[in-house]
Formats: C-alpha cells, structure tokens, sequence
C-alpha cells in the first residue's frame, strides 16, 4: 500500500489577520488555521461571523466545565429575536409540524441535570454493554456484503448504516427506512452552513419536518405500547422537578439534533476518517493488523482526536470573560474548538501524528467535557472497535480507488464529514 497525499495544499493563512474559519476551504483542512490561533492569537475573533473562537486545550477544558460564565444557551432558541431566514423556518414548523425546543446541548443546569437523568437512564452502562454483540454481528454482516466484490463505497456501505441501523432499531424506526433517515439528517447537516439562501432554508426545514410527522407515529404508539427500547424509556419517562414527561417539541428536537445527528453522523465520519487514515499512513495499517488486540482501542481514540467529527461547538458568555489579554463580552457567542485542542502540542506529543502506543490518547476533547460529555459515547466507541475490527479481520490490503476520490469533506462549521471514501481491497482468504 502506498501513502496517499492531498490532492490540493491547505489553505493556511499567513497571519492572523488573514485568517477565517468560514469559508469552505479553509475548512477542507483547518488544522493549519488552528495551529497559527493556538500559538498567536488562542482567543480570536473570527472577522467574518464575529464569533469567539478558543483554540487550546487547558482553556477549552476549562470553558466546558466552568458553567457560571459559560453557556450553552442558544440565540436560536429565542424565537421572539428570530429575523430573516429563521424567522421563516419557525413560521414554517408552526405552520406544518413542530417548533423544535431547544435540545439536551441547548441547555444549562437546571433543566439540563434534570433532562440528562432520563437520557443517562437510558442510556445506562449495562443497557449498552448488552449491545455490544447487536454492534459486532451488525459490523461482519455489512462487511460480509462487499468483501466478496474486491471494492465498496466505505462511507455508504458501512459507516453510514452500522451506527443509523443501531440507532434506528433503540429509537423504533425500521432498519428499512434509513436511507430516508439519512435524506432527513443530511439535511439538517446542511441546513446548519453558512450563506444558505432562503431557498435552501425552507428546503432543509420541510425535510426536518418530514421527519417530525415519521417519528410522532411512533411516539404516539410508544405512549400506548412501551417497548423498552430508549425510545420508549425517552417518551415515558418523567423528568425529575419538570412533573411531566417530555412534549412532542422536546422530543423532536432530541431525535434530529442529539440522537439521529449527535448518535449517528458523528459515528459514521470517525469511520470513515479512519480508514482515509490509513490509507494515509501504511506503516501503522500494518501495525494495527498485526495486533489489533494491543493497539485498536487506542487506534479509535486517536481517530476521533486527530479528525475531530464535531470539530467545535458553540456557547455563550454570560459575564465579561477575561482570557489571554483579551475581553469576551457578556452575549457573545464562543466556540469551544475542540478539533484544534485535540492538536495541541501542550497536550499531546506530536499532535498530528497517529501513535497507536499514546497514553493519553483517550484525554482527547472529541466528545466534550463536563456535563455535556457525550452520553453516546460508550456506544460509540463499540461502534468504531467493531467497525475496524470487522475490516481488519476480512481485509488483508487495501487502497484508495484511483480516480474516485476527492477527499473532500461536507462544507460544515461544526461538523466533519467525508463525502465519499471508494476502496479497493483484497480479502483475507
């Protein structure tokens, strides 16, 4: 197998003043980018959307778990200030289906302690652990669908369906309907860019709401007809001090936002990061399958560190924030970057290395901090060991198809997701 290298250079700006993070090219390959803010300008706002951006990792450690001065509250979730385009796509979800309330990310202790307490039910450690063999029989079966065929779309013929499979069977949708899920997510995906038009607005709300009136069947059903699957446990459930359970909006926002998007899409771009990963680096693919045992674990974690599938996520200053000379003001909005913390030299040696024998692989930020460390991620760490172990115990090489790849990555600010990854491989006999 031969290294692959990009097919264009990174943009990387050459001072601070020429940098921004949005613009599509510089977020094909930002890490650049978040290397020259780390080391010149760690608090910096960006001049193209006027957002806050912290970019190393003891501050981006400390912001996820000082709640008294940062907030996850959302501007968006304030429907009564909503102009323009958003204005338009909440007339639109009151007019067809329901106002989205703000989601379990969306929202600061109080209601988050009290919200979160169903979701870690749910989600408990033994209810998970229990799918550990439904994640490992699911991940050889979708490997044993192409292996026989010498190639596959990797993107399209695992990493999307073995998290979406997964979580549609918890959440009660059919395993036949995902590709429809997926329309649903992807275009919510889209509908988070940036410079959409009011076209592309309205478009991306009419398919979130499509998804809106799919999953209240269900919900309706499980309220007669609990199951136990999460779902059920989500929709019945009564939140501790609310002296209710949650209400459609609530739900709905909970099923695109944090569980088909936060549980699903994030799963499926660590996936396939990793085998452009390796595909990359040859030396450690054949490392990796020479003890899979000793090093995948790790191997996973240094995935989700170096490509970061939420690269960064947004909260709110609620005092004046004083950091490295420079002054927050109270309302501004802040991203926590932690793609460009889980490149931090300070913290990890050789950032932008693989090492498949790094202690604190797992100290990385890609599933945040603090209270709003990521539920889902026990499951999907199963997701990722199953997924590469599928692969690595049925292919013996494999390489990047020639002339399929792009390598490009979907134009998001907060998320990082391959478009398409085509393999060619040789099976293990």
């Amino acid at each position: 197998m031969t290294p692959i290298n990009r097919m264009d250079e990174p943009v990387c700006p050459a001072s601070v003043k020429d940098a921004t993070l949005a613009d599509p090219e510089v977020l094909e390959c930002p890490y650049p980018t978040y290397s020259l803010l780390r080391e010149q300008a760690p608090v910096w706002q960006d001049p193209r959307t006027g957002i806050y951006v912290i970019t190393r990792y003891e501050d981006l450690k400390r912001a996820c778990l000082d709640t008294e001065r940062f907030s996850n509250l959302r501007p968006s979730n304030d429907h009564a200030k909503l102009t323009g385009n958003a204005r338009k796509a909440y007339e639109l979800f009151l007019e067809k289906g329901w106002v989205p309330a703000p989601s379990l990310a969306a929202r600061d202790d109080p209601e988050h302690k009290q919200m979160r307490s169903i979701f870690d039910n749910a989600f408990r450690p033994k209810r998970i652990n229990e799918l550990d063999d439904e994640v490992r029989d699911l991940a050889y079966r979708l490997v044993s669908e192409f292996i026989d065929d010498g190639h596959c779309n990797f993107v399209k013929q695992l990493a999307v369906p073995l998290p979406l499979i997964i979580i549609c069977r918890q959440m009660g949708a059919r395993e036949e309907d995902i590709w429809q899920i997926k329309a649903w997510t992807d275009a919510w995906f889209r509908g988070t860019g940036f410079g959409l038009s009011e076209e592309d607005v309205l478009w991306c709300t009419e398919m979130e709401i499509q998804a809106q009136h799919y999953f209240q069947k269900i919900f309706e059903r499980l309220r007669e007809e609990p199951d136990g699957t999460l779902l059920s446990d989500l929709v019945n459930t009564e939140v501790p001090g609310w002296g209710r359970t949650l209400n459609d909006n609530e739900l709905h926002a909970e099923m695109m936002q944090d569980t088909f998007v936060g549980g699903s899409e994030t799963t499926t771009n660590a996936l396939s990061a990793g085998i452009m990963l390796l595909a990359r680096n040859p030396r450690v693919w054949e490392r990796l399958k020479s003890d899979p045992d000793r090093y995948l674990k790790t191997f996973c974690e240094e995935v989700v560190r170096l490509e970061s599938p939420v690269q960064g996520l947004t909260r709110t200053a609620l005092v004046d924030i004083e950091l490295h000379g420079v002054t927050i003001p109270k309302g501004a909005t802040i991203d926590v970057r932690f793609a460009a913390g889980n490149r931090d030299p300070e913290r990890f040696e050789r950032p932008d290395e693989i090492d498949l024998e790094r202690r604190n692989a797992a100290g990385h930020l890609g599933f945040s901090s603090g209270t709003h460390y990521c539920l889902g991620a026990p499951l999907a760490r199963r997701e990722l060991y199953w997924g590469f172990k599928a692969f690595i115990d049925s292919v013996e090489d494999f390489r990047l198809a020639p002339g399929k790849n792009d390598l490009r990555h979907y134009p998001n600010y907060a998320l990082r997701a391959l478009n398409e990854l085509h393999i060619e491989f040789t099976a293990k006999k």
